[in-house]
């Protein structure tokens, strides 16, 4: 069993983590809207697994959805940002999750779909956000 303190310091760090994965998130989302995308949903979750930013931009010449995983990172470590935290088993539960999505949302059916991953450095870094398209991660008849 932790000792009080032990159990203490543990809460804290998980509680630290939440907020700082919520910053990471809301300072995609400002830079997304900032370029013209509309959220559609924040954190949405079934059984598959979670989105964490879905968003639209239905004034494209071609209506594009928009799904973004956000990993915030304090520093650049040996995984380069937190792409080694988006791997082949997080990457096949984001794809159930999109077609479950979009079977619930078929109205958006027709969109462009893009993934990317946000790479979002936390403070006190001051370096912009990495943004990288994950290719293929949805079949394309959906």
């Amino acid at each position: 069993m932790l000792r009080e303190q032990e159990r203490h310091q543990w809460v804290n760090a998980k509680l630290t983590t939440a907020t700082t994965g919520l910053w990471a998130e809301a300072k995609a989302l400002r830079l997304l809207q900032g370029r013209g995308w509309t959220l559609l949903e924040k954190r949405w979750s079934c059984r598959y697994g979670e989105i964490d930013l879905l968003l639209c931009k239905a004034n494209a010449p071609v209506p594009r959805l928009l799904a973004v995983e956000v990993k915030g990172r304090r520093r650049c470590g040996p995984d380069g940002w937190g792409l080694a935290a988006f791997d082949a088993r997080k990457r096949q539960r984001l794809a159930l999750t999109l077609n479950y999505w979009i079977a619930l949302n078929p109205r958006h059916a027709c969109c462009q779909l893009e993934v990317v991953l946000a790479l979002v450095p936390l403070p006190p870094n001051h370096r912009p956000v990495r943004w990288l398209k994950v290719p293929d991660l949805v079949e394309p008849n959906r």
